[in-house]
């Protein structure tokens, strides 16, 4: 079951870029859940010169067939150029939660107001 799952980890300029991604993407049922790590330092190197800066990390979870429509729909909203994006294979957890990510990355029954067309 476990193969079905990923962890998604994006980086953004702050909390707030990572709540409005998390919450965007989780609306979109493109990820079961958003967490926002509010305070990395991420060190990096970016053309040529050694960077260092304050971000937010956004850890997703979601199916592991939703993983291409998250990873466009993060470029399209994401301010960076080339932002970061890491998808993780989930090797195990609890099966109820895992069944839940899955669930929640699919189209709402109809007649629910955040159903897809």
């Amino acid at each position: 079951m476990s193969d079905a799952h990923r962890v998604v980890l994006i980086s953004t300029p702050g909390a707030e870029a990572g709540r409005q991604l998390a919450r965007a993407l989780v609306e979109e049922r493109l990820a079961a859940c958003g967490s926002v790590v509010p305070a990395v330092t991420s060190v990096y190197r970016w053309q040529g010169a050694v960077e260092e800066e304050e971000e937010a990390l956004v850890v997703l979870k979601t199916a592991a067939d939703r993983v291409e429509a998250l990873t466009r729909r993060t470029r399209e909203l994401h301010p960076y150029e080339v932002p970061e994006i890491l998808a993780l294979p989930v090797a195990g957890g609890n099966p109820g939660y895992l069944e839940w990510v899955v669930e929640e990355t699919r189209a709402a029954p109809s007649g629910h107001a955040d159903a897809q067309t």
